[in-house]
């Protein structure tokens, strides 16, 4: 085997900080200069996929098996493919860092194994080749992460076809006319004719939220605004529940399925929109038309939750060095089968048993280390997530409930008879009291004229809670959050803001306090369903927010026990008065607990 290595040293750039980008191969890729491509993906008798690749490189055509990455995050990865054509049998990157005082040493290497003369004769050369691009390359990044550089890559920008910048001026101003890209049109208009593709195959809000140093509230908004526009189309991700891809995407909410297959790991999952369905945008094709496929398809960054990924052949037992930090772990193989769920706490970490139907947890070995055993009797990938999900996803559930999701796409629903599970959703119900009695004092004009107003106030609180108003239902308000202590903020707010506009409007009514409002909320598991052209939901949880608002007495807030004791909430609670109570509630068997918000 042939071997071409280079070694650097950085004295101020720890292994946690040079990390994110070395192991971000998609990018380095793309930087390099390689074609994207494609996967044929095999399911085999045993459970494993093979994965079959094809490409050109420097006009010569290669076939591969690619194997999986192996990885131990901040440490190292290795990628090996194995040629049925082309002049090599085997080719592939290693990278080692190693702390260094407060620095790092890198060791990037080529290994390859000619099967020809024309193998032999490029090997050495491409490698060099690929070593002096790799160093400018590094160069880039790292003066990027010391700040010293605007972007992290000297990307070339590319070449737009005639007309491109007179269309995004247009489309600028449409997206800002919308009031929600917040003066950031431009800046988003600039990013998709001079970024890599790599960041707008799956363009992610939070993360554009990062980039801009704008909320992400905002950003998300933003990209919503430059749909609108035309300026980008959405993309509705499907995820794997096991390795997180986008196995299936589609245009719009109607289109999408009630589950998948996927390839990559040999097995069929549903769907659920706060979990594994995902909305993510891409530039409209009036703007910028990007390759097909990707630059690498199973790098370290492609699956950010998997710290420590290795590929064992039968029977082989390795020792790797890793140090995990607390937290909720999960050990599996990369194919189907049997996962065991870990809390670590810290100190040595359980080792990993692979077997015919799974992984078995191995008792701790020493610090620092973790023991990998493959007794399945085939070759295995093993690995350790983490059980967390990308915090830069923004799910289905999120996006609608968010205000302007549902005033800019208000016809954006699932199709007839379809539903969705919701993992946890918080509905919260308002109503006002005495209503009735208000239209009989102020006349019907004039009283619809006050509720009115009243609903303002209320969309506008839900809204800057990251809320959507789901319906009105007479003087009632039905409203959805994807957090619960955003719900509770929304639900402070209202209480105070009708009561500031009771008290603006009463001198002119002269007939008192007229405007209270009912509040309540409750948090649980919901499903999404398309009603009268819009998404709605149903299900106990919203019949028991709808219960427990009637349960307000007016100017007070009602909170169920499941809202309250969410670790979020409870500090905003401590800033008001409350008691608990408990009520028998119609439709419900045993009494509920809930509290009550009083001042």
């Amino acid at each position: 085997m042939a071997k071409v290595e280079w070694t650097w040293h950085f004295e101020d750039l720890s292994p946690a900080v040079i990390w994110p980008v070395l192991a971000d191969t998609n990018r380095f890729n793309e930087i390099l200069g390689l074609p994207s491509y494609r996967l044929e993906e095999v399911a085999q008798p045993n459970g494993t996929v093979l994965r079959r690749g094809t490409g050109t490189v420097a006009g010569i055509a290669l076939a591969w098996e690619e194997k999986p990455y192996e990885w131990v995050l901040h440490r190292r990865f290795r990628q090996t493919r194995i040629f049925s054509k082309g002049p090599f049998r085997v080719f592939g990157p290693t990278l080692d860092i190693t702390p260094s005082g407060a620095g790092s040493t890198l060791v990037y290497a080529l290994h390859w194994e000619p099967v020809n003369w024309l193998g032999k004769l490029s090997g050495v050369r491409l490698a060099r080749s690929a070593g002096r691009t790799i160093e400018r390359r590094m160069r880039e990044a790292v003066a990027f992460l010391r700040g010293s550089a605007p972007m992290m890559f000297d990307y070339p920008a590319p070449v737009l076809p005639a007309g491109v910048r007179e269309r995004l001026g247009a489309m600028v101003r449409d997206a800002e006319a919308t009031g929600y890209a917040h003066g950031l049109a431009q800046r988003l208009a600039d990013r998709l004719v001079s970024t890599m593709e790599v960041d707008l195959q799956r363009l992610r809000p939070k993360a554009l939220a990062g980039a801009f140093g704008t909320s992400q509230r905002d950003a998300i908004e933003l990209c919503l605004a430059g749909v609108k526009a035309r300026m980008l189309d959405m993309r509705w991700d499907l995820l794997c529940t096991n390795c997180r891809g986008a196995k299936v995407t589609v245009p719009s909410l109607d289109q999408l399925p009630r589950g998948a297959h996927c390839p990559s790991c040999n097995i069929d999952y549903g769907r659920d929109f706060a979990r594994n369905v995902e909305l993510t945008f891409a530039p409209s094709p009036l703007i910028r038309t990007l390759g097909v496929g990707s630059f690498c398809l199973s790098g370290p960054a492609t699956t950010p939750h998997v710290l420590v990924q290795q590929l064992l052949a039968p029977g082989e037992r390795r020792a790797v060095a890793v140090d995990l930090p607390p937290g909720p772990y999960r050990l599996r193989t990369l194919h189907p089968g049997r996962a065991v769920d870990i809390e670590h706490a810290g100190g040595p970490v359980p080792g990993l048993r692979i077997v015919a139907d799974g992984v078995e947890a191995l008792p701790p070995g020493a610090a620092g280390e973790v023991s990998f055993v493959n007794d399945a009797g085939f070759e295995l990938a093993a690995l350790i997530e983490a059980r967390g999900w990308v915090r830069e996803a923004l799910t289905a559930h999120e996006v609608t409930t968010l205000q302007a999701f549902r005033e800019l796409f208000a016809d954006a629903t699932l199709r007839p008879g379809d539903e969705a599970g919701v993992g946890q959703v918080t509905i919260l119900f308002t109503d006002l009291r005495g209503s009735t009695a208000l239209y009989e004092q102020m006349g019907d004009a004039a009283a619809f004229n006050l509720v009115r107003e009243h609903f303002a106030v209320l969309g506008r609180a839900v809204r800057e809670a990251n809320g959507a108003i789901v319906k009105t239902i007479g003087d009632a308000v039905m409203a959805a959050f994807a957090d619960p202590a955003d719900a509770v903020r929304a639900a402070l707010a209202i209480r105070g803001d009708v009561a500031a506009l009771d008290h603006r409007l009463s001198a002119d009514r002269n007939l008192g306090a007229a405007l209270v409002v009912k509040v309540g909320l409750h948090m649980g598991p919901s499903i999404a369903v398309n009603l009268n052209d819009r998404l709605d939901y149903f299900g106990s949880t919203v019949n028991m927010a709808a219960r427990l608002q009637g349960q307000s007495q007016g100017g007070d807030i009602v909170l169920s026990r499941a809202v309250a004791d969410d670790p979020a909430v409870r500090p905003l609670l401590l800033r008001v008065a409350s008691r608990d109570e408990t009520v028998m509630l119609k439709g419900f068997a045993t009494p509920v607990p809930f509290v009550r918000i009083t001042a």
